[in-house]
């Protein structure tokens, strides 16, 4: 029987943007992560414009290098042709577990998924207030943040990840500019973590904000933006490595 409390090491990047040209640097990154992880998630804008064929080569890739269970969600790039069901369906045929308010158990740890929004931070966060379109757009952050937390009510497990492409924590969005900050994410994602406490958040979207943060609880964030990482380990494939 497989011992549910051996350390796992757990593979994090965001912001592959697969194309339909097969983009060579990638291998790399899926090659080493194979060898390192025990696990590889994929957090979101897993191809570049939503396409179908996007997500067919990016599945072939994965599936001709990766050895190792893989888990994503999508990103705003997955959704931007209107085939996101498409593309959500050619990659869990091919194996990689996406989750959109799901969860999943793999060697002992519990990984919960959802896409998140926008909204913004803290007092300048978007409120529900005035014309019928803020509301509806408040309403998607708040969605999000219930299919996370519909998430992690599922895991029976001790040991627990959050994958997100919206970032939870200001922390991580910072050395964007001022003015897109909103746009990358939404402390309402925050919400879940005061309930159903986990080990760590990982999330994608903002390629020029910061690696760690934590929320409002302590909790570690971590933003593995592709960008993010050929910046800060600029010697070797750009992902994270995370052992619990």
């Amino acid at each position: 029987m497989e011992n549910q409390s051996l350390p796992v090491k757990v593979a994090a990047v965001a912001d592959l943007h697969f194309s339909r040209v097969p983009q060579q640097h990638l291998q790399a990154v899926f090659a080493e992560a194979t060898k390192s992880a025990d696990i590889l998630l994929l957090c979101g804008d897993l191809t570049d414009t939503g396409l179908p064929d996007e997500a067919k080569n990016l599945a072939r890739e994965l599936n001709a290098i990766v050895k190792i269970p893989c888990i994503g969600v999508l990103g705003n790039h997955d959704f931007e042709s209107g085939k996101q069901d498409e593309v959500k369906t050619i990659l869990r045929e091919s194996g990689i577990n996406i989750l959109d308010g799901d969860a999943c158990e793999i060697k002992g740890v519990g990984f919960a998924g959802a896409k998140g929004f926008a909204g913004g931070f803290g007092p300048g966060a978007l409120q529900p207030w005035g014309e019928d379109v803020i509301k509806l757009f408040v309403r998607e952050a708040v969605n999000e943040s219930l299919k996370l937390e519909t998430a992690l009510a599922k895991l029976r497990v001790e040991r627990k990840i959050a994958i997100l492409h919206y970032s939870p924590s200001r922390a991580t969005v910072e050395g964007e500019p001022p003015e897109i900050l909103p746009w990358l994410g939404s402390n309402r994602l925050e919400d879940p973590f005061t309930r159903y406490e986990v080990n760590a958040v990982f999330h994608g979207h903002a390629h020029r904000g910061q690696l760690h943060g934590t929320t409002r609880n302590n909790i570690p964030v971590y933003n593995v933006s592709m960008s993010v990482l050929q910046r800060t380990f600029p010697d070797r494939p750009p992902f994270y490595l995370l052992e619990i």
